[in-house]
């Protein structure tokens, strides 16, 4: 591809379209601090703090979005998972940049590279090593905790299974970081109660529990010590994100321990009673989340590991998951409404892959918007292929539309990469695009203090006020 000339490319006013826009984001949300309360990012290389010192390292290591454009591109995947060197890596993905206009990845990138390293230039095969060069100067002394705080980020909950043992938290918890890392509780392995590996995770949990696992009372037993174990190193999120059609039937608790028995003696397990050992899990936990005061979230709709020989290459999470076609309106009234019929509905954020479901769930949500805590239920931010500016803006309008977006909780990164948190500038810039468009076509009051304080309140204040986060930098929310 010819060389693109284009210094300067990120602009003050990028995706603003108007003045009143300019004004909103400027003076309002441009310098709010970030609660980014969903991410991948590794406790232990915060609690390590070593510069990561490598561009390729920071920007191509476990980065399905890079990998799948690098894919499309025709790049070798020895380029991409593979041997090659780290400069020839990032080379080919350099080489890819440029295919990549209008792919959200071709923003990204460079909002990263101004916002992180001060360069301007577009990313080609003509720019890579002096961009390389560049950056990894100054990535030699940054630490993940200086990045982070470069960001503004005050809280970054990562996504923990239910046997770590939070070390590296309790680590932060005693350094002097500006922002506060927070575990939230992954509980996924629980529910593979079919998986060949299910066994052997017991094992896992007996010993992180110190609970010995024969029954299902005793399974129980593991679980709630596990979680009380994370409560009290702080965990005040819950997450859920397993791939695929999820179905709730009515499940006692000797049935649910006859389920277990069985599994424990290896015997094979029916769909229905798979799918009554998980509906009881998914009641228990849920009312658990509730007595511990817990936001617990469900990422619904991904089909996971289409390419089965990509998978056997590469490994799990090799990039290969997509957009399911699930129904999830019964599961999650189902649920839902189970919990809330006992008064035992904690606060709760689902976040849908499949945006021809997008009325579905922002109307799903509002069913349970009771007991006087505003914004109750969330419909969450634009998740994974949908975190880009259509999908981001669909959002926010049939949020709009269907429930209260000034009680919106905002952006989360959902990311492995320190470099990601942009992703909240790019949001932040959407959103005041939208409120100044409305403006303009005379929809919404001409009162830019009262609409600036509402995008505050979603950039920022909402997610203070809705997290139980402790030791905060600004906890006068309002």
């Amino acid at each position: 591809m010819k060389h693109i000339d284009s210094e300067g490319f990120i602009t003050d006013n990028f995706l603003l379209n108007s003045k009143a826009a300019e004004v909103l984001y400027h003076e309002y949300a441009k310098d709010m601090p970030i609660i980014d309360y969903h991410n991948h990012l590794s406790a232990k290389q915060i609690a390590e703090d070593n510069p990561i010192k490598n561009l390729t390292d920071a920007w191509l290591q476990g980065d399905h979005y890079k990998w799948r454009g690098m894919r499309a591109n025709g790049v070798d995947e020895d380029f991409i998972t593979g041997s090659a060197s780290k400069l020839d890596k990032f080379k080919k993905w350099a080489e890819t940049v440029p295919y990549t206009l209008r792919n959200p990845l071709f923003h990204w990138t460079h909002l990263e590279l101004k916002r992180y390293f001060d360069i301007d230039l577009v990313l080609q095969s003509s720019t890579a090593e002096t961009i390389y060069q560049q950056a990894n100067k100054i990535l030699e002394h940054k630490t993940p905790a200086q990045l982070l705080e470069q960001m503004k980020v005050e809280v970054v909950c990562t996504t923990d299974d239910p046997t770590d043992d939070l070390a590296y938290h309790k680590q932060i918890a005693k350094a002097d970081f500006f922002t506060k890392v927070y575990p939230t509780f992954r509980a996924d392995a629980l529910f593979f109660i079919a998986e060949d590996a299910f066994l052997g995770y017991l094992k896992k949990l007996e010993a992180a529990s110190k609970v010995s696992i024969t029954n299902f009372s005793e399974f129980i037993a593991a679980i709630d010590s596990r979680l009380n174990f994370f409560n009290e190193n702080g965990c005040r999120l819950s997450d859920f994100g397993v791939g695929e059609a999820l179905v709730m039937e009515d499940c006692t608790l000797e049935e649910a321990s006859v389920i277990f028995k069985k599994r424990l003696d290896s015997k094979p397990l029916s769909a229905l009673e798979i799918n009554k050992y998980r509906s009881f899990l998914f009641i228990y936990l849920g009312r658990y989340y509730h007595k511990l005061n817990w936001v617990q979230q469900y990422h619904l709709g991904p089909i996971r590991n289409n390419n089965t020989r990509l998978v056997e290459q590469v490994g799990l999470d090799a990039g290969c998951d997509s957009i399911g076609d699930f129904p999830m309106a019964e599961f999650m009234s189902a649920l839902f409404n189970s919990l809330n019929s006992t008064n035992q509905l904690a606060k709760t954020i689902t976040y849908n892959l499949n945006p021809s479901q997008n009325e579905v769930f922002a109307t799903m949500m509002g069913n349970f918007q009771t007991g006087g805590t505003p914004g109750k239920m969330q419909w969450g931010s634009g998740w994974w292929f949908l975190d880009q500016k259509d999908g981001m803006e669909k959002q926010l309008n049939t949020l709009s539309n269907m429930g209260l977006l000034s009680r919106f909780v905002g952006m989360l990164t959902d990311s492995r990469s320190f470099l990601s948190f942009p992703r909240h500038e790019y949001f932040r810039r959407l959103l005041c695009n939208v409120i100044a468009e409305d403006l303009k076509q005379g929809l919404v009051p001409n009162d830019i203090t009262f609409l600036g304080k509402m995008i505050q309140d979603i950039c920022y204040h909402n997610a203070v006020n809705y997290f139980n986060f402790n030791n905060l930098h600004s906890n006068d929310a309002n």
